[in-house]
């Protein structure tokens, strides 16, 4: 049917306000500076998604001094016309994008890099940045008031960096919820070993240094990548499954630990394997430091890293941070029970499997060992707040949570759910919803009654 010319113009200018709105809201604009986690409102960055860092890294023991090049591969989420990422303390030199010299101003931890171009939607970028200085470790509440990040020890450096410390020695995109794939190359002193996350790649001499290669080929958390340095007794192998096993543990340390940290490792890894799915990674193993500073060991990615072992509680808890926390992540860290919970009951399943103590036996006792008053019972665990966040409610009623759940479902849909929710989640990011539905779908019950009890409210439930 033929329009009428008026209709023809009206339906023209219709098309063109269409046109004018769609250029409007396709028109290039600053990312976040944050990721919208209200404990760390500034960290991880908005705009566009990290899918590969490429780490240059050059340590100095005798100065401390750390020099880098990080290369970011990215996919833009929107039309950029400028990003951040997050670096602390360290100066900046340069900063190339996609292979031009980009423009960047500094606020606080803040980078701000603007490209010669726009970044469009979709798109895949590199930024490339080049920077130096001596990393400073945090400190403060948080991590029960220890050091945390890139920390100095007698012959090297210890690196673990939960949950904000990864941008004190590498620019990046630090939260959980923006995972990628990582090369990580560390230039030492001959006679140091320098241990890092994923396989090793290769290690060779450049004049008075060692340049060693790792690579993480998994998706990983910006806070579980590590370039430990130090003199290290190396060990490798194979768990009875098959799967690659490498512990480097300080030789200072001698016999000072009193249990075989590679023996746990192996066996362990295969067990854990059972129960929550198969291994996520390349590689399992450990990092053993002689570094009094940090009261504490990380579930660094493929290597857990121990300040010192103290048993092998300790060992089987990092280990299956594997699954939940490393191939499982939080979306938000005030769902880091999903880490610590999980973590903390894979030690009662692990003295169940030893045949000392039932995990309901564990569970009594966690649950009596405080009295209706004791501050523990105040901490709301599905958001127990940033300063608190690792509190040690989070990790015991959390683990209270699970045995409870277990008791609530029976063992045979409890032990389906487990490894149903490391294959779901498989590489990427969970929050506390997405666990309750799942135990609802698998079991086949409303739940909602539990974890309001166990997780959400303070005070010490009723038995």
């Amino acid at each position: 049917m033929a329009l009428s010319r008026l209709a023809r113009l009206g339906a023209l200018a219709t098309a063109a306000a269409s046109f004018l709105v769609i250029s409007a809201s396709s028109a290039p604009t600053p990312g976040a500076e944050g990721i919208g986690d209200s404990y760390f409102p500034s960290l991880g960055n908005g705009g566009f998604d990290a899918r590969h860092y490429a780490l240059d890294v050059a340590y100095a023991p005798d100065t401390d001094r750390l020099d880098g090049r990080t290369t970011l591969t990215a996919r833009a989420t929107q039309n950029l016309s400028s990003f951040d990422l997050d670096l602390q303390k360290l100066g900046v030199t340069k900063i190339e994008v996609n292979g031009r010299r980009a423009g960047f101003t500094r606020a606080g931890d803040e980078i701000r890099i603007t490209p010669p171009g726009v970044l469009r939607k979709g798109r895949e970028f590199t930024v490339t940045v080049a920077y130096g200085g001596i990393p400073e470790p945090l400190g403060g509440p948080i991590l029960f008031g220890s050091a945390y990040g890139w920390m100095k020890t007698a012959d090297g450096v210890f690196v673990v960096c939960e949950p904000n410390a990864a941008s004190t020695w590498f620019p990046s995109s630090d939260h959980p919820a923006d995972k990628a794939t990582y090369d990580i190359r560390i230039k030492a002193p001959k006679g140091l070993t320098a241990v890092s996350n994923g396989r090793l790649v290769s290690m060779y001499n450049e004049g008075d240094t060692t340049v060693t290669h790792w690579r993480e080929s998994k998706p990983m958390a910006t806070y579980l990548a590590t370039a430990t340095i130090g003199k290290f007794d190396v060990k490798t192998g194979k768990a009875p499954s098959g799967i690659p096993v490498y512990v480097a543990i300080d030789p200072v340390l001698g016999n000072s630990t009193s249990v075989d940290v590679y023996a746990v490792t192996a066996e362990a890894t295969d067990y854990w394997s059972q129960i929550f799915g198969p291994y996520p990674f390349e590689e399992t193993g450990a990092i053993v430091d002689d570094m009094s500073d940090a009261g504490f060991s990380l579930e660094v990615q493929s290597k857990p890293a121990y300040s010192a072992v103290r048993n092998e509680t300790t060992i089987v808890h990092e280990l299956a941070h594997q699954w939940f926390g490393d191939s499982v992540s939080v979306e938000r860290w005030k769902d880091v029970w999903l880490n610590e919970g999980f973590a903390t009951y894979a030690q009662w399943l692990w003295a169940e499997h030893r045949g000392t103590r039932s995990a309901h036996d564990s569970f009594v006792a966690a649950y009596g060992a405080r009295a209706a008053d004791n501050p523990f019972w105040q901490v709301k665990v599905a958001d127990p707040q940033r300063d608190t966040m690792f509190d040690t409610a989070v990790y015991n009623r959390g683990a209270m949570t699970l045995q409870a759940l277990r008791e609530r479902i029976g063992d045979t849909a409890f032990f389906k759910l487990l490894p149903t929710w490391t294959k779901l989640h498989r590489y990427a990011n969970a929050n506390t919803g997405d666990f309750i539905r799942l135990a609802e779908q698998i079991s086949g019950q409303r739940l909602d009654d539990l974890f309001q009890k166990w997780l959400y409210t303070t005070g010490k439930p009723a038995l």
